[in-house]
């Protein structure tokens, strides 16, 4: 299995970060808010294959591209960033060592983390 860095997925990301659609909630989140299967086959029916791509950091060379397994390392809910997704695939690709996702998490993990201190002050 090759894995390698989604950039669309990470851009994607990265603006929903700078415009403000993300939630500031804590790791253990995440199991509660990922999309369900449910949520995903509804959201692929709706917005297509291309669309479902822009919310993973990873992707899977060896899995054809319109499938799930395909897509790696969710990190919100196809509307908002979840800061308890982005470290949740921080820290599973830091354990698979897959540097390339795990440092793009890191980063958005420090974009979050910034407007955690703003909201603090």
């Amino acid at each position: 299995m090759t894995v390698k860095l989604n950039h669309v997925g990470f851009d994607h990301a990265k603006r929903l970060v700078d415009n403000g659609r993300y939630v500031l909630d804590e790791r253990d989140a995440w199991s509660e808010h990922q999309p369900t299967a449910a949520q995903e086959n509804e959201y692929i029916e709706q917005h297509g294959w291309r669309e479902y791509s822009r919310w993973y950091l990873g992707i899977d060379d060896e899995a054809a591209e319109e499938t799930k397994g395909h897509y790696k390392f969710p990190y919100g809910d196809f509307d908002r960033a979840h800061r308890c997704g982005v470290l949740s695939a921080e820290s599973r690709a830091g354990q698979r060592t897959y540097l390339d996702i795990e440092r793009a998490a890191a980063h958005l993990h420090g974009m979050l983390d910034a407007h955690m201190k703003e909201r603090a002050r």
